[in-house]
C-alpha cells in the first residue's frame, strides 16, 4: 500500500462523492474550520443573549439553558448508539460525526451558562462538572488527532489501527527485498557483490533494519518533529551521491519505503491516542447522561416543593 499524494474520493462534508486531489482538500480544510469556528462563536453568543433575556423576564434561566443542554446531550447520545449499532450508512455516519462535533462545541457554551460561570457547590454537582469536562476534553483531543492525521501526513482514511502492524511487516519485507536485490548479470557469472550494493547493505544494517522492526520515534510523532525521518533520509541522500544510476534508483525506492514507514508510525501513535480518548469519552458520556437524568429529577422535585 502506498501513501502518495494522489487523487482521492472526497466525502460530501466528510464522506464522498466529489473527486479532488488530497492537496486541494487539505488546503480548503483551514477555511472550512475558520467558518465553522465563527459560526459556533456566533451561536454561542446568541445563546448567552437569549438566556440573559429569559432571565430578565423574571424566569429562572437555568431551565432554559438546562433543557438546551439536555437536548444537545440527547443528540450526542443518539450518535453514540447509532454508531454502536451500525445503523448509519458511511455517508450518514460521516455527516453525523460533523454534527456531533459541532453540537459538542455549542454544548460548552450551554454548560457554562447553566453553571452560571461558577464552580459547583455540592459533591453531586462536582460529579456532573467533572464528567462534562472529561467528555469535552476527550472530544476536543479526538477532534485534534483526526485533524492531524488529515493535514500532516495525508494518511489514507481506510487505514485502521489494527491493520498497521500487518502493513508495517509488509514494508519491512519490501525494504529487505530491495536491499538484497542484485544485478542478474553479476549473479550469473558469480562476480563479487558490487561495492555499491555492499554500501547499501551496510546502510540498511546500520540505520534501517531497526527502524523497520516496529514502532519508532513515538515522542517525535507526538510533538510533530520530523528530525528522525530527516536523519534517515539524509543518510540515504548522502550515499546516493556516490553510487551509479541503478543504485540511485534502488536508494530512491528504499527512501520511499522509509517515508511510508514513518507515516505508518505517525498513524499508529495518533490512532492509538484516538482509541484512548474513546475509552474515556464514551463511558463517561453514558455516566454523564445518568447523572443528568438524576439532576433533572432533583431540580423539579425541589421546584415543586416535594423535597
Amino acid at each position: 500500500m502506498r501513501f502518495k499524494r494522489k487523487t482521492a474520493v472526497a466525502m460530501d462534508g466528510l464522506g464522498g462523492v466529489a473527486v479532488r486531489s488530497a492537496g486541494r482538500r487539505a488546503s480548503g480544510y483551514p477555511i472550512s474550520q475558520t467558518v465553522q469556528g465563527l459560526l459556533i462563536a456566533a451561536i454561542s453568543a446568541g445563546l448567552f443573549w437569549l438566556v440573559w433575556i429569559y432571565g430578565n423576564g423574571l424566569r429562572d434561566p437555568r431551565y432554559l439553558d438546562g433543557w438546551i443542554l439536555a437536548g444537545g446531550m440527547s443528540l450526542q447520545l443518539y450518535f453514540h448508539i447509532a454508531i454502536k449499532r451500525a445503523v448509519l450508512s458511511p455517508k450518514s455516519a460521516a455527516r453525523w460525526r460533523k454534527i456531533h462535533i459541532f453540537i459538542g462545541y455549542l454544548l460548552i457554551a450551554a454548560f457554562i451558562s447553566h453553571s452560571d460561570f461558577s464552580l459547583p457547590d455540592t459533591g453531586f454537582e462536582w460529579a456532573l462538572w467533572v464528567g462534562f469536562v472529561l467528555v469535552t476534553l476527550s472530544g476536543i483531543l479526538g477532534t485534534y488527532l483526526a485533524w492531524s492525521l488529515k493535514t500532516k501526513h495525508q494518511i489514507d482514511e481506510g487505514i485502521s489501527y489494527d491493520r498497521i502492524p500487518g502493513l508495517r511487516a509488509d514494508l519491512a519485507r519490501d525494504v529487505h527485498a530491495a536491499v538484497a536485490r542484485t544485478e542478474p548479470a553479476a549473479a550469473a557469472i558469480a562476480l563479487p557483490a558490487p561495492p555499491y550494493d555492499a554500501w547499501i547493505q551496510d546502510l540498511y544494517a546500520t540505520h534501517l533494519h531497526g527502524f523497520f522492526q516496529g514502532q519508532r520515534n513515538v515522542a517525535s510523532h507526538l510533538f510533530g518533529s520530523q528530525r528522525p525521518l530527516k536523519r534517515l533520509t539524509g543518510e540515504i541522500d548522502n550515499l546516493s551521491r556516490y553510487v551509479d544510476q541503478q543504485s540511485k534508483e534502488k536508494l530512491a525506492a528504499i527512501k520511499n519505503l522509509v517515508v511510508e514507514k514513518d507515516r505508518l508510525d505517525f498513524a499508529h501513535v495518533y490512532l492509538g491516542l484516538t482509541k484512548a480518548c474513546l475509552f474515556v469519552h464514551v463511558p463517561v458520556t453514558y455516566a454523564l447522561i445518568v447523572l443528568s437524568v438524576h439532576h433533572v429529577l432533583i431540580a423539579y422535585a425541589f421546584s415543586s416543593g416535594a423535597w
